[in-house]
């Protein structure tokens, strides 16, 4: 079993652990009512683009995610989030410090031995879902649900439905398929995002991801019967029909939508097997980005 198989199998457990901790962190996360924004790199981002969706959809109040890169500095905000595993990526810390003294920050990390844990004024550690593989998997899907519990929205059939994702057989030929499109809608956007990251990362797959509803202006027309359009959360009226006609393999989201970003992680791992590439040395990746001057 490789690093990423491992971690993605124990997410059910970290998700259980996460949700139980979300009253000691109290103080560290944003609270109804501050205007937030959320910001990682790659995965980081993704979740955070998910994370930002739900606040804001739950009626905390307003909530933007950005890639740490790309933070307007003209903005103002209550409260900054960092979603970091490594605690050591340079936009990550940099966009920390630059923040210093004039906007309250947290990060949450995986690492409580990294330079984040001074450059935030509040820290919140998940050690317990860190990871040996340079892909993410369960860190990331635990901040997510931390984040995810605070606001009141996870529930137990949300675990349930991860171990569901992890004991069913992928459906029939998907593994197959030479092209993988994921679709959201909400804050499921970002999960299809990651998703395709993912199918990236750890297989070479060339992969697609969209709001759902952008699907029909463009994307629809590389559908054929080796392309594969799965769905993160409930589709729009009509369009498993649409992709249906294409020849194209439809995969409804019929789990939690957390719980079907371990479906895709599982995919990952098949596609990349099939194609005798190793998911825990995934092609010019590094477990952090750290830019020298």
């Amino acid at each position: 079993m490789t690093h990423v198989e491992d971690e993605l199998t124990d997410q059910p457990a970290c998700w259980t652990r996460a949700a139980a901790e979300v009253p000691r962190y109290a103080d560290e996360l944003p609270m109804p009512g501050e205007r937030v924004a959320i910001v990682g790199c790659g995965t980081s981002y993704f979740m955070a683009q998910a994370a930002a969706a739900l606040r804001e959809g739950a009626g905390h109040g307003e909530t933007d995610a950005f890639a740490a890169s790309e933070f307007p500095h003209a903005r103002s905000y209550d409260r900054v989030v960092a979603l970091t595993r490594s605690g050591t990526t340079t936009e990550v810390l940099g966009l920390l410090g630059r923040l210093r003294g004039r906007t309250r920050t947290t990060a949450i990390t995986a690492d409580p031995h990294t330079p984040v844990m001074t450059s935030a004024d509040h820290v919140v550690v998940l050690d317990y879902a860190d990871e040996r593989s340079v892909v993410q998997t369960r860190f990331a899907t635990t901040a997510l649900t931390l984040l995810r519990a605070h606001l009141g929205l996870h529930g137990a059939r949300v675990v349930t439905d991860a171990r569901t994702a992890l004991a069913e057989p992928l459906p029939r030929g998907l593994v197959d398929c030479g092209q993988f499109t994921f679709l959201g809608r909400g804050w499921t956007v970002g999960l299809a995002n990651e998703a395709a990251l993912k199918m990236r990362e750890a297989s070479l797959s060339w992969t697609e991801a969209y709001p759902a509803m952008e699907y029909r202006h463009g994307p629809i027309s590389i559908a054929t019967a080796s392309t594969a359009t799965w769905m993160f959360g409930e589709a729009p009226d009509g369009l498993a029909r649409q992709v249906g006609a294409t020849g194209a393999l439809w995969v409804p989201g019929e789990l939690d939508p957390l719980a079907e970003l371990v479906r895709a992680q599982r995919l990952a791992v098949a596609v990349a097997a099939a194609r005798g590439l190793d998911p825990d040395r995934p092609r010019h990746l590094t477990r952090s980005v750290i830019l020298t001057p």
